[in-house]
């Protein structure tokens, strides 16, 4: 595996940054969830690896493509043959760049440890670093080595399958679950239809049901105790456990994402509300749902499935979704034979990592959210897992960069910049927050249309609010910087 440093990408990467940064599709063709449908086809065929439930369940058909779409920007210079395609601007120079950036690191505002780097993607070079070595709590923005490790154990179309399962005589049937958090209650309604219409073929009306959440193990609570960011990481849930959710979506007065009450049992709930759904069409128990595995003889007569994981990423990137990150990290150990545990997660995300060849000295994974003051990363490894999602040779992982929330616009970056031309729609970055921890890494299209991968962790910060101002500066930095050129 070459070294990051040697990386030689095209020139037209640059335009696919400033696409990216600025939400808008720089060249014409089909795109699903936020990637060209060319290139997740690519690293579906390239990689062999994906579909629901690992194999044990045929994969559905992926979604419809999406309609072409004229291009709407046109690189700055581009004409004709270079419609849609951008000259490589002058690289930054380090020392101005230094120059800039130092005394905004100084800000008494990130604490009494900080770090940071800045690597132009299109060579892999630093152009600027400040203790980027250091290992330092990632809070949120170690989501992004969970999900580079989960599309490249998983691939991005890899979904994720509950099941209902029923013994011969069809009275007894057994909810599985295969670690989809996202879950809603339309999807359970549709298992209880089809569940029911199988059923009614067999003259069934009267059953037992149970419940399987056997391929997870390992303590469901996250070490951090109940909590709303939440819920007991469980194989079998419904709305990612959260009590306020509507019956679709937002419907209903609630919400996606963001903090909520979490219930303390999100299997038993679930199966408790799929034997209500199966009542409504006649088809009862006499009993509560109970635990247990799915009879030997028992096969399936409904399922349901998660969206592609490539969608699922860039929700848990735009939202900060904790349920969702520490789901991915269980499937990408499922993936690697590991225990679906937070332990196993751990060693399965980074020796996926290694495998890609990340720079990984003093990074521990203690959780796939980074919920976990015990996670460590440096600043360098989070900057290189941006570079890598960019990588024209790896289009599996381009949902990291889709998925980062923009400046002034989207997810956790709705409310900040909103006050900076020169860095609003044009910062994409993962933002991390937690007592005495903020954090920030992304991608920004510099002034020449580059684009630069960048990191800056702050630790023992006194004031969020001032901690995040602090940070916003310098992705604004690095945004607008003439550096010299």
């Amino acid at each position: 595996m070459p070294k990051v440093t040697t990386w030689q990408l095209s020139a037209g990467s640059a335009v696919i940054g400033l696409a990216l940064a600025a939400g808008l599709i720089a060249a014409s063709g089909p795109w699903d969830l936020g990637q060209r449908k060319a290139e997740r086809d690519w690293a579906a065929s390239r990689s062999g690896i994906g579909g629901a439930d690992h194999g044990r369940a045929a994969r559905p058909a992926g979604p419809a493509p999406a309609p072409s779409a004229p291009g709407v920007l046109v690189a700055l210079g581009g004409t004709g043959a270079d419609k849609g395609r951008a000259p490589a601007g002058a690289l930054p120079d380090g020392k101005g760049l230094a120059g800039a950036l130092d005394p905004l690191m100084r800000a008494p505002a990130l604490g009494g440890s900080r770090s940071g780097v800045v690597i132009d993607t299109a060579t892999g070079k630093q152009l600027y670093g400040s203790h980027a070595g250091q290992p330092m709590t990632p809070a949120s923005t170690v989501k992004l080595a969970t999900m580079v490790a989960g599309l490249s154990a998983l691939g991005p179309d890899h979904r994720i399958a509950t099941t209902v399962t029923a013994t011969p005589d069809g009275k007894r049937l057994t909810l599985t679950g295969g670690g989809d958090p996202t879950l809603d209650r339309d999807g359970l309604r549709a298992l209880a239809d089809d569940t029911a219409r199988v059923l009614r073929d067999r003259g069934v009306s009267s059953v037992r049901i149970s419940y399987d959440t056997s391929l997870y193990s390992g303590p469901p609570l996250h070490p951090i105790g109940p909590n709303d960011n939440i819920a007991p990481v469980s194989a079998l849930m419904t709305d990612e456990g959260r009590l306020n959710s509507g019956s679709s979506g937002n419907s209903g007065g609630g919400d996606d994402h963001g903090p909520a009450p979490r219930t303390g049992d999100p299997a038993g709930d679930t199966a408790r509300l799929f034997a209500s759904m199966l009542a409504h069409r006649s088809v009862h128990s006499a009993h509560e749902p109970t635990s247990g595995r799915s009879p030997k003889d028992a096969r399936p007569v409904a399922r349901t499935y998660s969206a592609p994981l490539s969608a699922l990423v860039e929700r848990a990137l735009t939202n900060s979704d904790n349920d969702i990150a520490e789901a991915v990290a269980r499937q990408t150990a499922l993936a690697a034979h590991e225990p679906a545990s937070f332990d196993g997660a751990g060693r399965a995300v980074q020796d996926r990592l290694k495998k890609l060849g990340m720079p990984l000295d003093g990074a521990h994974f203690a959780d796939g959210s980074g919920l976990n003051r015990h996670d460590k990363v440096t600043a360098t490894l989070l900057a290189t897992l941006l570079t890598r999602a960019g990588d024209p040779a790896h289009p599996e992982l381009r949902p990291v960069l889709t998925g980062l929330p923009i400046a002034g616009f989207t997810g956790t970056l709705d409310q900040r910049y909103t006050h900076s031309a020169d860095a609003t729609g044009l910062v994409r970055a993962k933002t991390g927050t937690l007592t005495g921890v903020n954090t920030l890494a992304g991608t920004v299209v510099d002034a020449q249309g580059r684009l630069l991968a960048f990191a800056f962790l702050a630790s023992d910060t006194d004031s969020p609010t001032a901690a995040q101002s602090a940070l916003d500066r310098l992705g604004t930095t690095v945004a607008s910087c003439g550096c010299g050129r």
